[in-house]
């Protein structure tokens, strides 16, 4: 057995499979149900792989919904050398935001497809796979919610902080890189959706004043479109005693997931039969 599926709970595993789609390591976790499940593509944090945290996916499934997580570009199970640098996250991003399409294309017509429910799809990460989620939102897309922890929709303040105050980001990077993958920079192409934002207020990776400030614009960008800036949903705390308040929830991760279960719940599973 491989350590990769020996390290997940049985309960997880007897549910799970692993594939390539378009190419990318994914992890499919689905429900035990005879109806095809709604789902969430997650992508997690620079340095972590697909299988972290499989107490998430253990939620999701108990709740009837499916999770189909991915590698990041140079992680986990990915071929070619490892982007676990500060340097690279430019690169993996924007590979990244280019392969989701491809994944779920190849999902449609991988063995896995028909316990899936693709008119029912969420989108969420965490840190840079949250930065991915925002940025595929900026472009056309069917996804009907959006889950994000610990990461910020404005790169360009991230990089070169100003509202945040000073920040001693380990590297630095060409700002049209940056620019190109910013979704701050492309409001005005966001379709809204219910997205749900978790943040530590402390956090020191991913700080929270451009996060929350890249979040005003963005209610703005909702009311601009004719819908409610309450689509967006926050819960930040002071601190949470996870390492660098960035790395999980730490003593308040149990309330964040099932904050998370039930958002993805009312809005995959809602009003469905």
């Amino acid at each position: 057995m491989d350590d990769r599926f020996r390290q997940l709970p049985s309960a997880l595993r007897q549910r799970s499979r692993w594939m390539r789609l378009g190419g990318v390591p994914t992890l499919l976790a689905t429900p035990d149900s005879e109806k095809p499940a709604p789902f969430v593509v997650w992508m997690h944090g620079r340095t972590a792989d697909k299988e972290l945290d499989p107490g998430r996916y253990l939620r999701w499934i108990r709740a009837g919904i499916a999770a189909v997580s991915l590698d990041l570009p140079g992680h986990g199970e990915r071929e070619g050398p490892r982007l676990h640098g500060a340097e690279s996250t430019p690169r993996v991003l924007s590979q990244m935001i280019d392969e989701v399409d491809s994944v779920l294309g190849a999902l449609r017509e991988s063995p896995g497809a028909a316990l899936l429910d693709f008119d029912r799809v969420g989108i969420g990460g965490m840190s840079a796979g949250g930065m991915v989620t925002l940025r595929r939102l900026c472009d056309e897309h069917r996804f009907a919610c959006a889950a994000v922890e610990s990461t910020t929709g404005w790169l360009r303040e991230l990089y070169q902080p100003s509202v945040g105050g000073p920040s001693a980001w380990p590297a630095s990077h060409d700002p049209k890189s940056i620019d190109r993958i910013d979704p701050r920079q492309r409001l005005d192409t966001f379709r809204p959706v219910p997205l749900l934002v978790l943040h530590s207020e402390s956090d020191v990776t991913v700080p929270w004043p451009g996060m929350q400030a890249f979040l005003a614009a963005l209610g703005d960008r909702y009311e601009h479109a004719g819908v409610s800036r309450d689509l967006i949903e926050v819960q930040t705390w002071p601190e949470t005693g996870a390492p660098y308040e960035h790395a999980g929830f730490g003593r308040v991760a149990s309330q964040a997931k099932t904050m998370q279960t039930e958002f993805l719940t009312r809005h995959l599973l809602g009003n469905r039969s």
